[in-house]
């Protein structure tokens, strides 16, 4: 049987980076890692294709080749899943469908043929099972959660490496936080499920024999989850496999209480993590009351970003608005906390209801839920009916927006992170991508964009101050393009 597997494009996002990807001629920042994993699952007689739409079209070749169409997705990506469907059940192919996006809405797929819910290391297998005896069923679903330890070193050789800025691997699953406006718990579970060591170096060494010596994203909800495991095993085991590896860095997820634990971030940096992002979502105690998030309250959040960065990561940041608590103050309160912290890659977004959390059951039984969740963070939307009116909460994002992805206020954010930022003393191996990017930035950024002042500034500022850091300094600038790109899309 030949099965393709699809992957739905992707809308103009914040963390899509299209446009900062424009400078390094890379199509996508992350691989389909759901879809590879589920490609390593199916029978070994069947031929795989993927078709990650994100880096190359669908044709019609692809379609005439197919007998079955795996289609995956999140959902942003739902209208063009949509389109997807339709032209796969044009060309008169079998559907089979997974990932949140269907988890979530799949009464609304009727040209799906067969879904594939939840964890697919439990409903993919009986799914097979019936398909090979001629009887499968529409829908498969699991309430029970998968023991990862029987999870398979996803189809790498499936991809076209060139064509991606960063790969994604997956160590665990599950957080034992319960922050009633996310649906990790409810689709994953607050306990905290992981990979062996093993596993993960075994992944890593099929993706370095792939030829990959660049970023990899460990896409852990929260990494931290059981720090005795990565202390005693993961972490040593990383700090081994990296001997040699020039090229290799990790990012990941993780909750703030990392900055109290000096051992294990020192451990992450020496294994090779530059990047954290973390939750942080607002200053406001009572919000952080008001949302479960008792992780981060009582803290000093801004010393706490401070001493991840010193320690040699980087914060990228999420932040709220929109809570029931949110007095018209926390605009500015925002404004003032991700300037001060230096925070440079700030995802600031509207309150939504995912379905499934407890969240969205207190707004429905509240009568607050307005339309669909549109999937996209950033978008300043939000389906449901704020305390406030919706339409000083929509000015009050918006003027969030404007000012901290204005050209003067996110290349003054850059320095004071520059300022803290305390990197490993090891060098990342140059690289032909890394020359074009600068002489794209010094045409885009320097000469025809509206941030040439502060753009030269920085570049100065940083070679005289924190010459090591120029690296870090060109990408951020970068970022900020791309950043000021999706920012004017949401607030015209």
């Amino acid at each position: 049987m030949n099965i393709l597997l699809i992957y739905p494009e992707f809308p103009d996002t914040f963390w899509s980076f299209k446009h900062a990807l424009e400078f390094v001629r890379k199509r996508a920042a992350l691989p389909p890692l759901g879809l590879l994993t589920v490609a390593a699952m199916l029978p070994q007689e069947w031929s795989t294709r993927l078709v990650d739409t994100n880096v190359r079209d669908l044709t019609k070749k692809d379609l005439a080749w197919a007998d079955c169409a795996f289609i995956s997705a999140m959902l942003v990506q739902r209208e063009s899943a949509r389109r997807l469907i339709a032209r796969c059940k044009e060309a008169g192919l079998k559907i089979v469908a997974g990932g949140p996006l269907f988890t979530n809405e799949h009464a609304q797929f009727e040209g799906v043929d067969h879904f594939i819910l939840n964890e697919a290391e439990l409903t993919l297998p009986a799914f097979l099972n019936d398909l090979a005896q001629g009887r499968p069923q529409r829908l498969y679903a699991s309430t029970e959660f998968a023991d990862l330890r029987q999870t398979p070193v996803p189809r790498w050789d499936l991809l076209d490496l060139k064509r991606y800025a960063c790969m994604s691997i997956q160590f665990s699953r599950g957080c034992p936080f319960a922050c009633d406006f996310c649906n990790v718990t409810a689709l994953l579970g607050r306990r905290v499920r992981i990979k062996t060591s093993r596993q993960i170096i075994a992944e890593l060494d099929s993706l370095y024999a792939q030829g990959w010596r660049n970023e990899i994203f460990f896409v852990d909800d929260n990494f931290i989850g059981n720090k005795q495991f990565l202390k005693t095993d993961l972490l040593p085991a990383l700090i081994a496999w990296r001997q040699g590896k020039r090229g290799i860095v990790f990012n990941t997820e993780t909750s703030v209480n990392l900055a109290q634990d000096v051992p294990l971030m020192e451990m992450m940096v020496k294994a090779g993590f530059n990047k954290v992002f973390i939750g942080i979502e607002t200053p406001d105690e009572a919000c952080l009351a008001e949302c479960g998030k008792h992780q981060n309250k009582n803290r000093n959040l801004v010393e706490d970003v401070k001493r991840i960065q010193r320690a040699g990561l980087q914060v990228q940041g999420g932040f709220i608005v929109g809570f029931d608590s949110d007095l018209p103050s926390i605009f500015q309160r925002q404004i003032d906390f991700i300037q001060k912290s230096g925070i440079v890659t700030a995802m600031v977004g509207m309150l939504q209801a995912p379905p499934g959390t407890r969240l969205y059951e207190r707004m429905k039984l509240e009568g607050r839920l307005r339309g669909e969740l549109s999937g996209d963070n950033v978008d300043g939307t939000t389906n449901i009916i704020p305390a406030m009116s919706l339409e000083a909460l929509r000015k009050g994002y918006k003027d969030i927006l404007q000012h901290i992805y204005a050209p003067k206020q996110y290349y003054q954010r850059i320095r004071t992170f520059l300022r803290e930022f305390k990197p490993p003393q090891t060098s990342t191996p140059f690289r032909c991508a890394h020359l074009l990017a600068l002489i794209r930035s010094f045409y885009q950024l320097g000469i025809v964009g509206q941030e040439r002042f502060h753009y030269w500034y920085l570049l100065l500022w940083t070679q005289f101050r924190h010459p090591r850091l120029f690296p870090e300094a060109i990408t951020l600038a970068i970022y900020g393009y791309h950043f000021r790109k999706i920012c004017k899309q949401h607030v015209n």
